[in-house]
């Protein structure tokens, strides 16, 4: 009716008479999408598909380019302003304000978004790395003090590199330490400053992207972390989490600095402070737990290379994905150049640790 022609287009005329006709039928924010739409493009006729992907929730890349090039123009009242909102409402609002830079990306978020499936994945992963992390912890604490009487956590001492998850450099051929370090810490402090950063910047970006892209940037965070560590460091041990960490966090911010006019998260400056005050002061405490005397020579401490790697996930790949809410990953350039870089490191990672360790005839700490 729309399209006699079958060219897979229709024109804006018709466009809008479909948008009176059955707008009352729509979310008043995906309508004003609509407009919008219609409104920006200057060829005089909307595709087909781009409609259909709308209506769907799923946007191209055409159809962002439409939106984006030429006057659009949005209803003036933004979604901060709107009253009346239950508390979920209000939350999911919260959420779209924090991670999104554009009004008309805040406004297809709080549409669209169902909480199904629920972020999962960060509350998963933090409760199993809380869990066994504190027994482990707590139980090698009342041993220093039962037998050694010292109630302190010697993370050097050789049956805490005992254990069958923290990385070493001695077992280096066992590949699953590569992951599973981050479940052992130097530390309640440690483990806490992980946690909190977690739960307050990996869970609300969940909600936004999605688990599927949050956990390949912290997993793939993890994996630069301990790789980092086997290549430039590579005498040390390595616990915590704060290779995937840092990588979430760096992406978060890195997206905020490069989208800082849009981002209208409340006092992002005074909290990008303080986020980088905590992030520094935990770092500074691994350079220097690193190089301070352990009390069990030649067991070293653990390395801190894990936190630079993660940041480097974050600020190349995790920034592609930030910046691509709702896009394809694989029709961006950035992503295949930086997904390429990461491959070829964790390729030259391996082989460094195959023939590296033997060639250089390093003294490596005797194996737990």
């Amino acid at each position: 009716q729309f399209d006699p022609d079958n060219t897979g287009y229709i024109s804006t005329e018709k466009f809008r008479s479909l948008l009176q006709r059955h707008g009352s039928e729509l979310d008043p924010h995906k309508l004003e999408v609509l407009l919008a739409l219609a409104d920006s493009n200057s060829e005089g006729r909307i595709c087909y598909q781009d409609f259909v992907n709308l209506m769907s929730n799923k946007r191209s890349n055409s159809f962002r380019q439409a939106i984006l090039q030429g006057n659009r123009r949005l209803c003036s009242k933004a979604l901060l302003e709107e009253t009346g909102l239950s508390l979920s409402q209000r939350l999911i609002r919260h959420v779209a304000y924090e991670t999104l830079p554009r009004e008309i990306d805040r406004k297809w978020y709080y549409d669209s978004y169902t909480c199904c499936p629920p972020p999962w994945f960060m509350i998963t992963i933090t409760i199993v790395e809380a869990r066994i992390s504190l027994l482990f912890q707590v139980a090698f604490f009342l041993y220093n003090g039962v037998v050694l009487d010292r109630f302190v956590l010697q993370v050097s001492h050789p049956l805490y590199l005992k254990n069958a998850l923290l990385y070493h450099p001695q077992l280096r051929a066992q590949a699953w330490r590569y992951l599973t370090y981050i479940f052992m810490h130097a530390g309640i402090e440690h483990l806490g400053l992980n946690v909190v950063l977690q739960l307050l910047v990996g869970v609300p970006l969940e909600m936004v992207h999605g688990a599927a892209r949050i956990s390949f940037v912290y997993v793939a965070g993890v994996v630069a972390g301990s790789l980092a560590v086997s290549v430039a460091d590579m005498t040390a041990p390595v616990v915590g989490s704060s290779g995937g960490v840092y990588a979430l966090v760096s992406a978060h911010l890195a997206n905020i600095v490069m989208n800082w006019s849009g981002m209208k998260c409340q006092f992002k400056l005074l909290r990008m402070a303080v986020a980088l005050i905590c992030m520094s002061f935990e770092f500074g405490r691994a350079v220097w737990l690193r190089f301070h005397p352990s009390a069990y020579p030649p067991c070293p401490h653990p390395s801190f290379m894990a936190h630079l790697g993660g940041v480097m996930v974050g600020i190349t790949l995790g920034v592609i994905i930030l910046r691509n809410y709702e896009q394809r990953l694989q029709d961006q350039t950035l992503w295949w150049i930086f997904l390429s870089i990461y491959v070829i490191f964790v390729l030259f990672a391996i082989f460094w640790n195959i023939f590296a360790y033997s060639l250089l005839d390093l003294k490596l700490p005797p194996p737990p």
